[in-house]
């Protein structure tokens, strides 16, 4: 009787490599302005201070991200289908929502990409040109319909990233870090910086209303493969432990890095971008520094092309939805991309001086919105009967319900802070 032959490792990693989609898509698009900015900037304060709230926040958003994945993956149906279901008003102001986050979020990681790009040329150039070309490249893939390219593209991006990030926080600790034995660094644990706080939270990992995206994109990976729900918690579960993981690394470097020494981060986009890059280069070394330049460009163009194109793609859905009664998005979404194209990009024109302080409003922004996000997908969930492999356990379960005590108290008390005290 003839055996089967041995299955070859690397025959194992291209077997997973197929089955991973929306999942390391998720993590594209989450590894921005939160790990790039907010994390690192959260080291170079506070040093390692932050480092349990980041992962406690990772942890307590797990189960409203999971939920896209859970629900589409038994349904065939995403989720602002599902919102649907539950009521007209629900779709509303999931749309509403959307509307507004679409335009600051692509308008924030536009700024970044188009801080990034002006590292590579050699002589100033303005951010309103960059950004024009950042955005032109942007609408040429999409509507081009290349769209489906960025699979293979993100999948590479993150490995790279993920390997250059351990590379350079793994030689940053054996370099130990910059600050000196008497300094004293200062308290995360105060008011005064409760905002900053809420900055770091906004996007950690990403806005929650990212689920509705990774809804549609697994959606259409199942019209393409069968997907099962096994496969398809297995990419989420995957690309949300990456996104976790490499924000404490740049937490990390921040720690090591910057934290207390002289260097302060600049506020303005190529100022930052060039310290970003300084980064990496000093601990891995200055061979490394166009390397790194080019994955954190790919990295935060990546997420930019996967915002908008998400986005672009939930919004006209719902629109679809709430007009046409039907999940047939594709003749608003050209209208709804443009529309957001245009206003994103003057958005951009207005903060175009002040990049930390366009990512610090959308990570606000999403910090606010965060908790009714969460809440509709538990909502959904909690109703829906699901497919046994892709139901949530006892602990997903008791997360859900501590991550909304988490986010609308820490709501509550930022409203008391902000505009009532």
């Amino acid at each position: 009787m003839e055996q089967n032959s041995p299955v070859t490792w690397w025959a194992r990693v291209v077997a997973v490599v197929r089955l991973l989609g929306p999942g390391v898509l998720m993590a594209t698009a989450a590894v921005g302005g939160s790990h790039l900015v907010a994390s690192t900037q959260a080291g170079a304060k506070f040093g390692w201070q932050l480092a349990l709230l980041i992962l406690v926040v990772n942890i307590l958003k797990y189960p409203f991200f999971r939920a896209g994945v859970s629900y589409t993956i038994s349904t065939k149906q995403t989720l602002q289908q599902g919102y649907l279901e539950m009521g007209r008003g629900y779709l509303t102001l999931a749309l509403v929502l959307n509307m507004l986050a679409s335009v600051v979020n692509a308008a924030a990681l536009l700024l970044f990409a188009a801080s990034l790009l002006a590292y590579f040329i050699p002589f100033d150039i303005a951010i309103a040109v960059s950004a024009a070309a950042i955005l032109g490249a942007i609408l040429f893939i999409l509507l081009a319909g290349h769209f489906e390219a960025l699979d293979n593209v993100a999948k590479a991006i993150m490995a790279i990233l993920v390997v250059a990030t351990v590379a350079a926080f793994s030689m940053a600790l054996s370099n130990g870090a910059v600050k000196s034995d008497d300094y004293v660094s200062p308290s995360p644990w105060t008011m005064a910086t409760l905002g900053f706080l809420v900055i770091t939270m906004g996007w950690m990992p990403a806005p929650i209303e990212i689920s509705s995206i990774t809804s549609l994109w697994l959606k259409r990976q199942c019209k393409g493969q069968d997907v099962s729900p096994k496969s398809a918690l297995f990419d989420f579960n995957l690309g949300y432990a990456v996104t976790t993981l490499l924000a404490l690394l740049f937490l990390g470097l921040g720690a090591l890095v910057l934290h207390g020494g002289s260097e302060t981060l600049a506020t303005n986009g190529i100022g930052f971008a060039q310290q970003l890059v300084g980064l990496y280069a000093n601990t891995i070394g200055s061979w490394s520094q166009w390397l790194i330049a080019l994955v954190a460009f790919l990295c935060i163009f990546g997420s930019a092309l996967t915002v908008y194109d998400g986005y672009a793609r939930v919004v006209a859905e719902a629109v679809s939805l709430l007009v046409e009664k039907t999940p047939h998005q594709h003749a608003f979404v050209t209208p709804v991309l443009l529309i957001m194209s245009i206003v994103s990009f003057a958005i951009v024109l207005f903060f175009k001086s002040a990049l930390l302080a366009m990512l610090g409003f959308a990570m606000t922004l999403a910090f606010l919105t965060t908790p009714v996000f969460a809440w509709l997908n538990h909502r959904l969930v909690k109703q829906q009967p699901l497919h046994h492999d892709a139901k949530a356990g006892v602990l997903v379960t008791l997360l859900s319900y501590v991550g909304l005590l988490y986010l609308f108290g820490f709501l509550v008390l930022f409203i008391c802070w902000k505009w009532l005290g």
